[in-house]
């Protein structure tokens, strides 16, 4: 089969790093790809939300399967365009796509099929916004309606600071049209998990949980980013907690979809925030996580573009569950220096080689490029840095070792990923 992977970053990395290893797959293309990802498959300068550009390619070339990694496209309705040209492709269409680019739907949805959320209003005025914060006090989030690169929420800790969130949203304009309307919502307590699971519009196949780790500091201090690091599998989800959020919000999520006239294909990514009132909803996403992606797959001894053609030829039914590695893996994103805010690129890489010879280690690249024979930055995020354990201790020490092996100029990342398992498994 001939296969393309649309996308850039580190997800689109360990996607193509996988689809590659199936029996099924004879050639891998991305769009546009990333200095690593060009190591292991032949990258094509195509924009992603190019999407005529993208079908025209897609022609041409005779792919087999084209597998959508980020958002952007699944919400401009990139599947709708191929599945009109009968081209066989992963994701959801535009409109099951809302789950993540409205997150207005997403809530509404959820109050209306009782699938466990915080307790929210929206307003698309910033008085009526400013004057519920005066009422409600904080601490409380604040979320813009549409895509903002996974950081268009802001959990504020004093009235001041959710204020200054909502004009910074909806005056400043700081995600565009994204912020017309908002979202303020309770602030849930608890530790996250990240689950996600394989949708063909009937059947529901789950993937092994993971644990995110979004603020940019140590002790989970400092802004949202996209993601500072991952592990999997996430000891706090036992089998019984894992049943609940199943029963309680994937399936009632499809469910109430199929109701709605929406029939849901691909990956939906549940963003879960584990209370003592029991599993809630923070978010949906709809697509492969990204550092969660670099965590599990892995882990997955299953072939990828198997289930992924199940999927989209809606034949989920046929796997009972997938085959993972029973070893713990732990994902370290390392960023350039300023992300997620401001930041420099073109910095000189050292140390990958040495990293990647090290035993169940490898480096999944996010923001890279090729430039006369280096590995330079080119993105927030650079790389993910993986390893395989026994443990979630073992998995941790391996992969900060390797990381330690690489270095650039403003080279950051989190020293404290996956801290929270270690002693649970």
């Amino acid at each position: 089969m001939r296969i393309l992977v649309i996308g850039s970053g580190g997800r689109e990395h360990v996607l193509v790093w996988k689809i590659a290893q199936s029996k099924l797959a004879d050639k891998v293309f991305c769009v546009p790809g990333n200095g690593g990802i060009s190591d292991i498959a032949e990258c094509v300068d195509i924009k992603i939300d190019d999407i005529p550009a993208l079908l025209d390619f897609t022609k041409k070339e005779k792919i087999d399967l084209t597998v959508v990694g980020p958002e952007a496209p699944l919400a401009l309705g990139i599947a709708d365009e191929f599945t009109k040209y009968k081209l066989r492709i992963f994701g959801p269409d535009k409109s099951a796509a809302q789950l993540e680019s409205s997150k207005v739907f997403a809530k509404e949805l959820m109050a209306k099929y009782n699938i466990p959320t915080a307790n929210f209003k929206i307003f698309n005025n910033i008085e009526e916004a400013t004057a519920y914060i005066d009422k409600i006090g904080a601490p409380c989030v604040v979320k813009a309606d549409g895509l903002a690169a996974g950081k268009g929420v802001v959990v504020a800790k004093s009235v001041d600071e959710a204020k200054q969130a909502v004009y910074s949203m909806m005056q400043e304009k700081i995600f565009g049209q994204a912020g017309n309307k908002i979202i303020i919502e309770e602030c849930l307590e608890g530790q996250e998990a990240s689950i996600l699971v394989l949708v063909d519009s009937k059947s529901v196949l789950p993937l092994a949980s993971s644990q995110d780790h979004k603020r940019i500091f140590d002790g989970d201090l400092g802004p949202n980013t996209g993601g500072m690091g991952a592990y999997s599998p996430a000891p706090i989800v036992s089998e019984k907690i894992f049943r609940e959020i199943l029963d309680k919000i994937i399936h009632r999520v499809i469910d109430g979809l199929v109701k709605e006239g929406i029939y849901y294909k691909g990956v939906l990514y549940a963003g879960i925030m584990l209370t003592q009132q029991g599993p809630k909803t923070l978010e949906f996403n709809v697509r492969f996580g990204d550092p969660e992606t670099q965590a599990i797959l892995p882990r997955l001894k299953s072939d990828l573009v198997e289930v992924m053609l199940a999927t989209s030829n809606e034949r989920l039914s046929h796997f009972t569950m997938l085959k993972w590695d029973n070893k713990a893996c732990v994902c370290v994103v390392v960023s350039s220096k300023g992300y997620p805010g401001d930041y420099e690129k073109g910095k000189v890489i050292s140390g990958l080689e040495q990293a990647t010879k090290m035993e169940d280690v490898v480096v999944f690249h996010a923001g890279t490029k090729k430039f006369q024979g280096n590995y330079i930055t080119n993105g927030g995020r650079v790389l993910g840095v993986t390893a395989l354990g026994n443990t979630i201790k073992a998995a941790i020490d391996k992969t900060y070792k390797a990381v330690g092996k690489i270095n650039f100029e403003g080279m950051h990342y989190r020293r404290d990923i996956g801290q929270k398992a270690v002693g649970s498994r």
